[in-house]
């Protein structure tokens, strides 16, 4: 995020479905978790699709391991903020590859929940000015989202689905809003209590901030990390506190 203070346009509420498509669990706590608390609030329809399990995620654990631990912790993480729908893909933590397998996964489940809204993480090469790499799971699966949510819509791309498969086309995506993103175009504003939400559904990853080294309680980490910048975002949209978004209308 690069910290600039250009103000942002209020994110789109004309919307009923959501689907979240991140490469890891804990992605989605990073950049979106408050916005989710109050779409779900709302009475919007929000479910997570997370690409890999997260089994390459913690040294000290082997992969089997870890990705028992870390699906447990995603499925708490997301019922904080009032999410009960989760889907894995299980392609490979760490190896996720951008080609025409990860997007039919990716078009199937657009044609499977058929959102108006997608939401993904940061697809660029960085995360802003101060230049860090953004690694290679977040840009695959990213940019993966942007294109298949125009495959799901065009019944000769993967046409397999289709039919016998027991999907239909869905061209009914209307943005893509990409998390953690440097050049956020938008924001949604958000209360206190979904910051709370938001700092409580990050804490419930305890093995994998652990596993980063951190010497905070998971929750006094989760606060002092999202805090600053949804106050920070929330300057640019004018409210104490927002979740930004680089917003790609379809």
């Amino acid at each position: 995020m690069n910290g600039t203070d250009d103000q942002l346009k209020p994110m789109p509420e004309d919307f009923e479905r959501v689907l979240a498509i991140v490469a890891h669990p804990d992605d989605l706590e990073y950049g979106a978790a408050a916005a989710v608390s109050h779409w779900t609030k709302a009475g919007k329809e929000v479910t997570y699709l997370l690409v890999s399990r997260g089994e390459a995620g913690i040294d000290g654990l082997d992969p089997e391991t870890c990705a028992r631990l870390r699906e447990e912790e995603q499925r708490a993480s997301a019922a904080v903020v009032g999410v009960s729908a989760l889907e894995f893909l299980d392609h490979r933590d760490g190896v996720i590859e951008e080609g025409l397998p990860l997007r039919r996964d990716i078009a199937a489940a657009i044609r499977r929940h058929r959102p108006e809204l997608l939401v993904t993480l940061n697809h660029h090469d960085t995360w802003g000015d101060d230049g860090w790499w953004n690694t290679p799971d977040h840009r695959a699966v990213g940019r993966s989202v942007l294109d298949a949510a125009g495959d799901a819509g065009n019944r000769w791309i993967f046409p397999e689905q289709l039919g016998a498969g027991g999907l239909e086309p869905w061209g009914g995506v209307r943005w893509v809003a990409v998390a953690g993103s440097p050049y956020a175009t938008h924001a949604t504003a958000v209360e206190e209590a979904d910051v709370d939400a938001a700092v409580a559904s990050l804490a419930e990853h305890k093995a994998y901030i652990e596993g980063l080294g951190v010497k905070e309680s998971p929750a006094e980490y989760a606060r002092g990390f999202l805090g600053q910048f949804m106050e920070a975002t929330g300057r640019r949209l004018g409210e104490p506190y927002a979740v930004g978004f680089q917003v790609y209308p379809r």
